[in-house]
């Protein structure tokens, strides 16, 4: 398939589908697997100076839970609660990247790796989430991110991976107004520390995902499910992200601040006006919240009935703080979704995912394409598509992917060896559709694999094993993947085919 073809048979083609719009290249959704073809991927090239890089987070890797003066995070608290995670484990050593973490330095560099997205634990500089400064946590951070720029690699750093000091969340965590203070306190204390050396911030990680996830549907911590508690916790989050924009430009005249979204491209189930509509509401809500917020300093028109402004606190003046600028945008993207209206769609089956109460939306996951991993559809448009609106509807931001990646069943094999080809299908498909994007106008810089090692997943403990490296949970061995060395030689080529 050639790009003129595969432009015409995109969903987001000149004319083509806004994913909760009305205008369609189509009058349904494609039937035909969404794959980039053989010769898309031999003529898929990349700007020499493009960023290749892998992403992790602090709970996830870093390890020593209540070392050297750490407080204790929502997720520490969470993780020792009998029966929060099925396999029992927790992320008290993880990765143990907080001992060996020069170790994955020199494994990023062996990688031709030239950025590096990781998370700073708020508990481990400031244990109460306020006040007391732990010193030998900013000194931690510092050695890593001087490891990094003396390995040639650009230090990515993302403020609030979601491991919230469990004192701040005894004091009422994202529900307390007084939240989004204590986080700009923070940001700003951390580039007053790191912002010499580090230029690019990312305040927060998939804010709307770590405010419905614990608040509203309580699989997370904190583990509560109230609508009220659920907006109050959006409103102060969107307010924190504003107020450490501010902070971080007043401490650091090098900052470059963006965000970390994640982004799952919305397509109507069936051309019905309600799908159309159910599709355009999920978009809004779930995709672009925050970025509307910071841009417009306000939120989407997309919640059923009027925006809930009172019961989020909003108040006068919130929009000023709300509304800044960004140097650029960060998205996830691991897949599309199937949205129908309530009223046009059966009750969701299992792994089907979920009733939306806010956008009144069922969500769905597609299986119209090769199925691979846990089920994920492997249908790189999608991505393409999600490139593209975001080029189109935000006036061409520069663009820079946060994370993306599967999970697969990866064991270790008798050569001592990791085999996953379908990781290595998963990323030249997608790394041909946005070389596709970037010669169609995306501007993007920067592309984050998740993840570096195989870490602890949540509330999947190390299940899920998502890492270009092996890393045995025991012995925090380090394996490199044949999807990593195949990462590597593309970073080294700045193309597909390698």
């Amino acid at each position: 398939m050639n790009r003129r073809t595969f432009v015409r048979n995109s969903l987001l083609a000149a004319g083509g589908l806004t994913f909760g719009g009305r205008s369609w290249a189509g009058k349904v959704l494609p039937t035909q697997p969404g794959a980039m073809s053989a010769e898309q991927i031999a003529q898929a090239r990349f700007p020499r100076d493009f960023l290749w890089g892998m992403a992790t987070s602090a709970y996830q890797v870093e390890g020593a839970w209540d070392r050297d003066g750490k407080g204790e995070s929502i997720w520490d608290r969470w993780t020792h609660t009998p029966g929060r995670i099925a396999s029992g484990t927790n992320g008290d050593v993880a990765c143990d990247q907080y001992h060996l973490f020069r170790d994955d330095v020199a494994l990023l560099k062996q990688l031709n790796q030239k950025t590096y997205r990781f998370s700073i634990s708020w508990p481990r500089v400031l244990p109460a989430g306020t006040g007391a400064i732990n010193e030998k946590g900013i000194d931690y951070y510092s050695r890593l991110v001087d490891a990094l720029l003396e390995a040639g690699i650009r230090p990515f750093c993302t403020l609030y991976h979601w491991d919230l000091p469990q004192a701040l969340e005894d004091r009422g965590g994202w529900t307390n107004r007084d939240m989004a203070s204590y986080f700009a306190d923070y940001a700003g204390l951390m580039a007053r520390r790191l912002g010499d050396r580090i230029a690019v911030w990312a305040p927060f990680n998939m804010p709307w995902w770590f405010t419905w996830a614990g608040y509203a549907r309580g699989f997370n911590p904190p583990g509560r499910a109230n609508a009220d508690d659920f907006l109050r916790a959006l409103h102060t989050v969107a307010l924190a992200d504003g107020l450490a924009y501010r902070s971080l430009k007043a401490a650091s005249s090098r900052a470059s601040e963006g965000n970390a979204y994640a982004y799952e491209p919305a397509y109507p189930k069936t051309d019905s006006e309600a799908d159309h509509d159910a599709a355009r509401r999920f978009h809004l809500l779930n995709n672009v919240l925050f970025l509307h917020a910071a841009r417009h300093g306000n939120y989407p028109d997309a919640f059923v009935g009027e925006v809930p402004y009172e019961a989020m606190g909003f108040r006068a003046g919130d929009e000023k703080i709300l509304q800044h600028p960004l140097d650029w945008v960060g998205v996830h993207y691991y897949m599309r979704l199937a949205i129908s209206a309530p009223a046009t769609a059966p009750r969701p089956a299992a792994g089907q995912r979920h009733v939306d109460p806010m956008a009144q939306c069922v969500i769905e996951q597609y299986s119209v394409g090769p199925q691979i991993g846990n089920g994920t559809e492997l249908w790189p448009r999608a991505f393409y598509d999600m490139l593209m609106q975001l080029t189109r509807d935000f006036d061409r931001p520069i663009l820079e992917i946060t994370e993306t990646g599967v999970v697969l069943p990866d064991r270790l094999n008798a050569d001592g060896q990791v085999h996953d080809p379908d990781r290595i299908e998963f990323y030249r498909q997608h790394l041909a559709a946005m070389a596709q994007a970037m010669a169609d106008g995306a501007r993007v810089r920067a592309y984050h694999a998740w993840s570096l090692l195989d870490n602890f997943e949540w509330n999947d403990g190390f299940t899920h094993r998502f890492g270009l490296t092996w890393t045995d949970p025991t012995t925090r061995r380090r394996i490199v993947k044949d999807s990593g060395r195949w990462y590597a030689r593309v970073a080294a080529a700045n193309r597909l085919d390698v």
